[in-house]
Formats: structure tokens, sequence, C-alpha cells
């Protein structure tokens, strides 16, 4: 890369900002959790994101994550509900919610957008609401109507990916299909096998407004002070 590359590209500490630091494995233990927390802090990032069943965390100034409705989506619409409303009680300040990706599939938008206001309404206006879409077993057009479904519902970002999906996780196309369709009004989170600094770099020139990155630090190395 080459010195006017490095001056057109965000700084680590500008992506580090826009970073959910992610540990979302069945398999993680509290002391998985405690490390990723101090990865965070060394890292300089946003925030961590984690299992509900991990909460409550001290996570040191960072802004904490959970996921409701993780992986599948399938689960009631009350069910994620309080679920959200557990979580924020046991301190999330954000939930990573996921949709009925069946209904999206479909084409039942109004299931979507209820299914994201139940989780709202749980929570109150407060807690910062991202909803995943599992843009990779969609459609455009499912993607554009979703991201507009969520938006209307309340939430303050829509979002890419579980990364447990066999089909895939973020690209900039669906990035891009999201960004123009909420035209800024709320967020873009691309989470799902984001590997590399480059790979990050082309969400954020996609749309992309934050982050969910489980290799944080791979990514963060290889981008200029």
């Amino acid at each position: 890369m080459s010195a006017d590359d490095h001056s057109n590209t965000p700084t680590r500490r500008t992506v580090a900002s826009m970073i959910d630091h992610t540990l979302l494995a069945p398999e993680a233990t509290a002391q998985d959790v405690a490390d990723l927390i101090g990865e965070a802090r060394d890292l300089g990032v946003l925030a961590v994101c984690v299992s509900p069943s991990m909460l409550p965390i001290r996570p040191g100034g960072l802004v904490t994550a959970a996921v409701v409705g993780f992986p599948s989506g399938k689960h009631h619409s009350l069910v994620k509900g309080a679920e959200a409303r557990l979580t924020v009680d046991q301190g999330a300040q954000e939930i990573d919610m996921v949709i009925d990706v069946g209904a999206a599939v479909a084409g039942d938008y109004n299931a979507v957008l209820a299914d994201v206001l139940t989780v709202r309404e749980a929570v109150g206006t407060d807690p910062v609401l991202k909803v995943i879409l599992e843009t990779a077993a969609l459609s455009d057009e499912a993607i554009v109507q979703s991201a507009l479904a969520a938006e209307r519902a309340g939430a303050d970002f829509v979002k890419t990916s579980t990364g447990f999906h066999p089909a895939g996780g973020a690209s900039t196309r669906a990035v891009a299909l999201m960004a123009d369709a909420v035209g800024g009004r709320i967020g873009i989170k691309a989470s799902g096998g984001i590997r590399t600094a480059q790979a990050a770099l082309d969400m954020i020139a996609a749309g992309a407004t934050r982050l969910g990155l489980s290799r944080s630090r791979e990514v963060l190395e290889a981008l200029p002070e």
C-alpha cells in the first residue's frame, strides 16, 4: 500500500470506534468473555457483543451488546421480547436481534415489522436495537423491504448476518442495498466473515457504520495508525 493509499484509508482508531468485538461461540466460557473484554480494552474498540447467558459482565467503559433470538431467529416474538428485556436488566445497552428469516423469504414484511416492534416495545426507546436480516439468505428485494420494515419498527441499525448461517455472512452488495434503502436514517452494521482489514474497509466504503468482528486485532493491526 502506497503513502497515497494510506492517506485515504480510515485510521486504526477510526475503525476501532466502529467495532463490536464479538464472541458468540456456543462453547465460550466466562474466562473467554473476560479475555474478550481485556482485548477489547487493549484495542480501543467501541463495544463487546456476547451471548445473553454470559451477562452480566463488567466491560469497564465499553458498550455491552447482547444477541437475541440468536442465531435462527425462529423464536416466538414474545420470547425475543422477554429475552431482550432480560438482557437490558442485566446490563446490555445494545441488542442485536435476529428476525424470522423465513418471513422475509416469504415476503411477509408485516411479520418482520411486528417481530422487531415486539422487541422494541419490550425494551423501550433507550437501548440501541440492531436488527439482523441474514442477508445471504435473502433476495435483494427482501433485503431492502426487510430493512425498511425494521426501520419503521424502531430499529437503530440493520445488520447483515449472524455469522452462523450456511449461506454466508456479510457482502458489500448487501451493505450497499441496506444503506441505500434506509438513506442514513439508521445505522448499518456489517457482520459475519469479515476477517481482513481490506474486507472491513470494503464494508465501510459500501455504507457500513458499525462492524461486528471476532478477529478485531488482525483487522486493526493491518491498518495505518
